[in-house]
Formats: C-alpha cells, structure tokens, sequence
C-alpha cells in the first residue's frame, strides 16, 4: 500500500559535502535541549526557549518554507516531486500535528477542511480518510480509497490536542468519530499475536488470515500514549505493549525493517515472524527511518523509551562518520548498506542520537543539515526536519502521558559575521 510506490519515498541521492558547524555547536544545542529532556512532564513556559547556533535548521524558518512549498491556500498539502501531485492523509495529518505546534490555526484549520471534504467524502464519522488523491488521466480525485492507520491515528490526536490547548471542544468530537472508526476498521484480533494496528481497513490480512502484514513505523508509541490518555477505554496502552515486542522481534540485528509479515500457526507449524515481508523482503528505508525518530522523541521517564531504544541500536555504528545516513539497510545483514539518504534522514536521527547522547554523531548530522539547507528539499525532507529539529530545539515534546508540549520561539537576528545562519538571540 502506502509507501511501496517509488516515486512517492525514492528521493534520488543528493551528494556530500563537509559544512559549517561543527561538534562543539552541535554539543551546545544538545546541552539546551538536555533539561526539556529530564522533565518533559513539566509545562511549556517552566522554561525560556534555548537559543538555537542553527537558525538555518531552525523549525520556525522551516515551518514558514513548508507552508510555502507543500501547503496550498486551501488547506492541500503536495507532494510535488511526484507524476501525479500527490496528496496522502499522511501529509495532511503530520501537518495538522505540525500547525498544532506552531500554534497556526488558521492553517489548520484549512487542512481540516480540505482533508474532509476530499479524503473524508465530507463526514469523518463516515468514512475514514482515503490515504491517496491526486491527478490521473486529467482528473484530479481519489487514486486509492484505502485508509492509513498511522494517518488516521496522527490525525485523531491532533484533533484532541487542538481541543485541549486551544479549548475547542468542537475538535474532540471530530476526534472521537475518527477513533470510533480506528478500532471497528484498523484494529484485528490476529491469530497467535493477539489485538493488533493493522496498517489499514483492507489488503493486509492474506491467504484466508494466514499471512498478516504490518509497518512497525505506524505503531510510534506517543501518539498511542496520547490517544489512550484521550479515549482511556480503548485498546491503546496495550497497542503500545504489541508494537514494543513486534519491533523487538523484527529487529534482531537492531535495525527497523519498513514492512514485516506474520505467519499464524497450522497444524505442526508455529507461529512466526517471517524472515522477510512478502512484498518488501527484509528493507529498512523510508517508512523504517521514522522508528528511529519516534523512538529518539519520548520522554526519559517512558517505560518503553529504554527497551525501544536498545532494540533499534544497531543504527547508531552507522552514523559515525561524515556521510549520509544509509538509504537502504537489510535488517537481516543479507547486503550492504546502500545508497545515500535524503537530508530528511538525518533530521530523523537526531532525537535518537541525543537520547544516546552521542554528541559527535549528532554533531555530524546537524552539519549536514545545515549544508542541506541552500538545496532543493522535498515534501518527506521538510516533514522529518520539522519533527526532529523541533524535537531538538525544545519547540514540541510528549509527556509520559502522551500530550502535546509547546514551547514559544525564540527570537533570533543575524550577526554581521554569518548573515545566512549564524543568529543570536534578540
């Protein structure tokens, strides 16, 4: 389904090349997110936002450029680096979400009616998003009607979140209809693995429920937390518990596969992982560098942020040196790592690293961004730098019981010595 079409997730690699900043500003920034860190439970304005030695990689710069490249007036979010001008209810909600953070309500407001009145057919308590519009033979509408669970969960809690902080009850019961659909559609009682986030309504349970496949990405532990914290009869704490031990069970090398396959018991056989998914065999890419970054963004006091994180350790070894961040991995160490990842992928990481706290490795990758920056980004670059950099830089966090925390922007003005990123506080 979602990301297994190439041109939607297969950015070609972009080169490399040694940047401005270095470790020490990258420790720095670290330092100033360190106490965001330790008490993520803590209200927003507990403390003064940290000043940032990257305003080029800076969220408030790269929301302002998001809107401007992806996010049309009436609410549409593009993607434009495909054949057919795609939009996903992925996009719609990550944008939801990221709006709610840059407390932009009129945006959200329009993304909301688009997305209902094009994904939706007009009532969210009818229908579930469809994951896919765009163009086709000249008309644009629906390309797939399918929904996206990890979309549909993103886009519940942004409304609940919307609810809460900007006291719009309305919000919350569009939420409550949208859950309502989650767990009569997207949630399946799978043999041998017990209740289960399917990654969408149809197409994933196979051969008469016998081969059952899903993507550990959908399964990010916050919005869960969120949600169960919202809607506290539902099955979302436990959701969190079976996507812990599907991740450590599909990662042995310590490396998140995109998409995994499950095979119920017959007879004398067990029941098992596969080895490798059916369809994307044992690649961790597009879909599986977004574990790394939900698992890196949960609070130090989250039960599950420690035995996440050691399950997918085995990426840290490959972000040591100066290039990309791997564009394909074989979980199971079948090949090499190949080809070079998007600037997004290092945005990815850097929740992760700083939960680490290896600060040379973060150091690198925040050079890298900042070279990133004077180049062409697409829809999937600006989107996983606006979660990892805002995570980093203190703009948005998750408590332990999965709510949205915001912290106001600093302020910034250049300095006469570096007038294209260097800023200070004003």
């Amino acid at each position: 389904m979602r990301f297994d079409a190439g041109p939607v997730r297969r950015p070609d690699p972009e080169p490399t090349r040694r940047q401005l900043l270095g470790v020490a500003g990258a420790a720095t920034l670290l330092a100033a997110c360190a106490p965001l860190q330790a008490a993520p439970d803590s209200p927003a304005s507990a403390a003064s936002p940290a000043a940032t030695p990257l305003s080029c990689v800076d969220f408030d710069m790269l929301w302002r450029r998001y809107l401007a490249q992806c996010v049309q007036a009436d609410g549409r979010v593009v993607d434009h680096d495909t054949p057919e001008q795609i939009s996903t209810s992925e996009g719609q909600a990550y944008t939801l979400f990221l709006a709610l953070v840059a407390d932009d309500r009129a945006c959200f407001d329009r993304v909301l009616a688009w997305t209902r009145h094009n994904l939706a057919g007009g009532d969210f308590a009818a229908r579930l998003p469809a994951w896919l519009w765009g163009q086709r033979n000249g008309q644009w509408g629906v390309l797939d009607p399918n929904a996206a669970s990890d979309a549909d969960l993103w886009m519940a809690v942004a409304l609940f979140e919307a609810a809460r902080l900007w006291n719009q009850p309305a919000y919350a019961e569009t939420a409550r209809a949208i859950v309502q659909l989650i767990r009569r559609d997207e949630i399946a009682d799978v043999p041998g693995l017990g209740r289960m986030l399917l990654p969408g309504p149809k197409g994933f349970a196979l051969a008469d429920r016998l081969i059952w496949r899903f993507n550990p990405s959908y399964s990010a532990v916050h919005p869960l937390r969120a949600l169960a914290t919202h809607d506290p009869g539902g099955p979302w704490a436990a959701l969190v518990e079976q996507g812990l031990a599907m991740t450590r069970a599909v990662s042995p090398n310590g490396l998140a596969p995109d998409w995994v396959s499950w095979q119920a018991g017959r007879g004398a056989q067990p029941a098992q992982w596969l080895a490798q998914d059916l369809e994307k065999g044992d690649s961790g890419s597009y879909d599986a560098i977004r574990c790394y970054l939900w698992a890196g963004v949960l609070p130090a006091q989250d039960p599950a942020r420690a035995p996440l994180l050691k399950s997918l350790g085995g990426l840290q070894p490959l972000l040591q040196g100066d290039g990309p961040v791997p564009e394909y991995l074989s979980t199971r160490g079948g090949t090499a790592p190949r080809g070079s990842g998007p600037p997004g992928f290092d945005a990815a990481v850097l929740p992760y690293l700083a939960a680490l706290g290896d600060r040379a490795a973060l150091g690198r990758r925040l050079e890298r961004l900042r070279a990133a920056m004077g180049r062409p980004l697409r829809y999937y670059d600006l989107v996983l730098m606006l979660f990892g950099v805002g995570s980093l830089q203190g703009r948005w966090s998750c408590g332990t019981d999965g709510l949205l925390r915001r912290r106001a922007p600093a302020r910034y003005q250049n300095t006469p010595q570096d007038s294209t990123c260097r800023n200070t506080p004003a």
